[in-house]
């Protein structure tokens, strides 16, 4: 059984952090990294407001970050029994939280290109990954799938030999990597090893959990079965 501690920092929402205290989910009410759901407050309005930095004052009402759950949060009103009070939830909001998850992987993978941390083109991929310098892979979601399979398969490969999780996302459209990136038709990206790379990987593996309720390692699986 956790101590009165324990059980105080679960439900507790002061001091927190990404790495700190377990918080419950409003809606599962299972135990997670802060890292793993998503902050909602009301704002003086009354209307409630994601909080994806987790730095908003007011109580928080935490979801695990998967669509299916906010959903079920929003038609059970959890965020009124939750704050005991009545609030105001703003139409669209799922679609909005999906929005500001894709906004934050674009800014990254654009951050990540001012590092000098992104790698573009098939055969530079290619050879990045037989150095062993390519920590996540990338590909247009509106790639052809035989264009993807091999760098997938080859990283896979690698990473596993390894020891480490391979990390593959099909997030953004070839457009959107372009406008990140800041090239001409970015179908395929590569991270080197790096804090970059682990950004990226953080925010892009938040949204393909929301968007499919699918790990990283279940969604690269599936990408090279």
């Amino acid at each position: 059984m956790a101590d009165a501690n324990e059980q105080r920092n679960i439900g507790e929402d002061s001091d927190f952090s990404e790495t700190g205290p377990l918080r419950l989910c409003a809606v599962t009410r299972e135990s997670r990294d802060p890292g793993d759901l998503i902050r909602f407050v009301a704002s003086p309005g009354g209307e409630i407001v994601p909080d994806l930095e987790k730095k908003l004052p007011g109580r928080g009402v935490w979801v695990t970050v998967e669509r299916p759950v906010l959903e079920r949060a929003i038609r059970q009103n959890v965020f009124s029994k939750s704050l005991k009070r009545q609030v105001k939830i703003p139409d669209g909001l799922a679609d909005r939280i999906d929005m500001l998850l894709m906004r934050r992987v674009v800014d990254t993978l654009s951050l990540a290109k001012k590092a000098g941390s992104v790698v573009t083109g098939a055969t530079k991929i290619d050879a990045a990954l037989d150095q062993g310098s390519v920590a996540v892979l990338m590909h247009g979601k509106d790639a052809a799938q035989d264009g993807t399979a091999k760098l997938d398969r080859k990283h896979w490969a690698i990473q596993t030999a390894q020891g480490r999780e391979p990390r593959i996302f099909a997030l953004l459209t070839i457009e959107q990597m372009s406008l990140a990136i800041g090239g001409q038709n970015v179908v395929h990206a590569a991270l080197n090893h790096g804090g970059a790379a682990e950004k990226y990987a953080a925010e892009a593996g938040r949204l393909q959990r929301y968007r499919s309720g699918l790990s990283v390692l279940d969604t690269a699986y599936l990408d090279t079965a």
